[in-house]
């Protein structure tokens, strides 16, 4: 039986998936907390938000993501870091998840990837958890009501955490699936109820068709100048190193938190909604973020709450580092109608590092820029993937490695041409540690980080004057109004400047053997840019 309103030439059944108990169309956030809070998949909050736990799976799951590798896409994919599966094993895994799925309720939203008409594309998302319903209805675009009547999808995503895939029939790595496969336009989700595998697996199918038409997707988060959509700038960058909080400026109109495209046009949002990490959320330093947490609708997602007052714990994290909070992007007041922008003004690459050795802003070429993107240095922070418990140096290539089914050139090259081509300004921001490394040191100040944004995106650094980095050949900052000067060297921050000189040595040699591998496929300014 089916409820909701739906193409009647495009339900499930016409995608050959038969046999479901209740099937529910793009049902709205009411009528899915009420589902939800009926099977107990969770508990309605403070102002309506929706609070929900996931088990023993608190973050992604990267090593369980697999690219169904067929003739058309073998060739393209980026295998040494996209798992393989093959089509007999998908074919095996869609069945067998078909087979468990019958009898059983599900939810089904209809919704966009991408703002800008022109790139977008539809996705059905089946899931059998109705408040995964109400995390991706925030998270994608939500077309209007009357479109449905004719919505085909040009992928669907079925999410099933109750199916435990078998890694020796369906070709995996484990009973944890998530099984992308291009040809048959579809991604299959298995044995994890984490959230964040839905809207990632879109932004991963978006990785790997947007290059194509000559668009470069990004793992960033955009806002532009209030009323000049011209002045646009893009943070690229990790979970946990700022995307979220430093793009939702009060001063500037935010276009989205997470993933966006810069086509020829200019940036759009792929989403619809943001998913902010709440551990240490403060209402005075992320007041807008912070007052989601008690609006409809929010998801709130393994945060430990008072089970009388359901007053949210935002210190606590037995549950996870990684607790977050889902929402649709009208909840920030200063967010985009549109969720459009101008070709990026600035080209923010945020990293946390956790040895405390880059300083907290540089300016680059645009040869260092693509050197540092194709490095992707952070450190990646407790939560954000299974097992990680305390900061991580890593290096992501891309600031997004996990989503890029292509290699890292792709994606490099079309970012160098279009700064080439648009003028961008190019910065390196750490929002890591300083004065040592993690341990010793401090989390560099939200304030200072501010403060240098505000004049990186206002003009006004580019007037001040800079020094050549000894250890990494960019420009850094002497003086900026408003910050510790001491800060803006690292080395002074230390107690020990030979300790210090140390770890950059460290730190510089780790990016040269990172580098190594990225020879063959760079131009020569790339290369003399490295390292200075």
């Amino acid at each position: 039986m089916t409820f909701g309103r739906v193409n009647p030439q495009f339900q499930l059944e016409d995608q050959g998936i038969k046999g479901l108990g209740d099937v529910f169309y793009n049902l709205m956030e009411p009528a899915l907390i009420e589902a939800a809070v009926k099977n107990g998949e969770g508990t309605l909050g403070k102002g309506g938000a929706f609070l929900v736990t996931t088990g023993k799976f608190t973050g992604r799951s990267p090593k369980d993501k697999h690219v169904v590798k067929t003739d058309s896409v073998a060739d393209k994919i980026w295998w040494e870091n996209n798992a393989a599966m093959s089509p007999e094993g998908f074919d095996n895994l869609y069945a067998d998840m078909l087979e468990h799925m019958k009898g059983k309720k599900y939810y089904v939203e209809d919704l966009v990837g991408g703002a800008d008409p022109e790139h977008a594309i539809n996705v059905r998302m089946v899931t059998e958890l109705a408040w995964h319903g109400l995390f991706i209805r925030h998270l994608l675009r939500r077309p209007e009501r009357e479109a449905l009547d004719s919505f085909i999808a040009d992928f669907t995503v079925i999410n099933c955490p109750s199916f435990k895939a078998d890694p020796e029939r369906h070709d995996c790595r484990s009973d944890t699936v998530i099984a992308m496969n291009f040809d048959k336009k579809l991604i299959l989700i298995g044995n994890t109820e984490y959230a964040g595998e839905n809207k990632k697996s879109v932004f991963t199918l978006l990785n790997y068709l947007l290059p194509e038409k000559g668009i470069m997707p990004m793992h960033c988060s955009a806002n532009h100048a209030i009323g000049n959509p011209v002045d646009t700038a893009i943070f690229f960058g990790l979970s946990g190193t700022g995307k979220t909080t430093l793009s939702a400026d009060p001063s500037r109109t935010l276009i989205g938190d997470d993933e966006h495209g810069w086509s020829d046009r200019g940036t759009f949002n792929f989403e619809g909604g943001c998913y902010a990490k709440t551990i240490g959320l403060n209402p005075e330093a992320e007041p807008e973020i912070y007052a989601t947490t008690s609006k409809f609708g929010t998801v709130i997602e393994n945060m430990v709450y008072d089970e009388e007052t359901f007053e949210l714990d935002f210190e606590d994290s037995s549950l996870t580092e990684n607790m977050r909070c889902a929402y649709p992007l009208e909840y920030i007041s200063n967010s985009s109608d549109s969720a459009l922008g101008g070709h990026p003004k600035n080209v923010i690459l945020l990293t946390c590092d956790a040895y405390g050795v880059l300083p907290p802003i540089a300016r680059l070429t645009p040869a260092q820029a693509m050197y540092h993107f194709l490095s992707g240095f952070t450190s990646k922070t407790p939560g954000t993937e299974r097992g990680v418990v305390e900061p991580e140096p890593t290096f992501s290539t891309c600031f997004g490695a996990p989503f890029m089914p292509r290699r890292p050139e792709a994606y490099g090259n079309l970012l160098r041409e279009k700064i080439g081509k648009h003028g961008a300004t190019c910065w390196l921001v750490n929002t890591g540690w300083t004065g040592g490394a993690f341990g010793t040191g401090s989390r560099m100040p939200i304030k200072a980080t501010r403060a240098l944004l505000t004049a990186a995106l206002e003009g006004s650094l580019n007037e001040v004057e800079f020094r050549k980095d000894e250890n990494f050949g960019f420009d850094v900052p002497v003086d900026v109004p408003g910050v510790d000067p001491q800060l803006l060297d690292p080395r002074q921050t230390w107690a020990d400047p030979a300790a210090y000189d140390a770890q950059a040595a460290k730190l510089v040699q780790m990016f040269a053997d990172n580098f190594e591998q990225y020879l063959p496929y760079i131009d020569e300014d790339v290369k003399a840019a490295a390292i200075g």
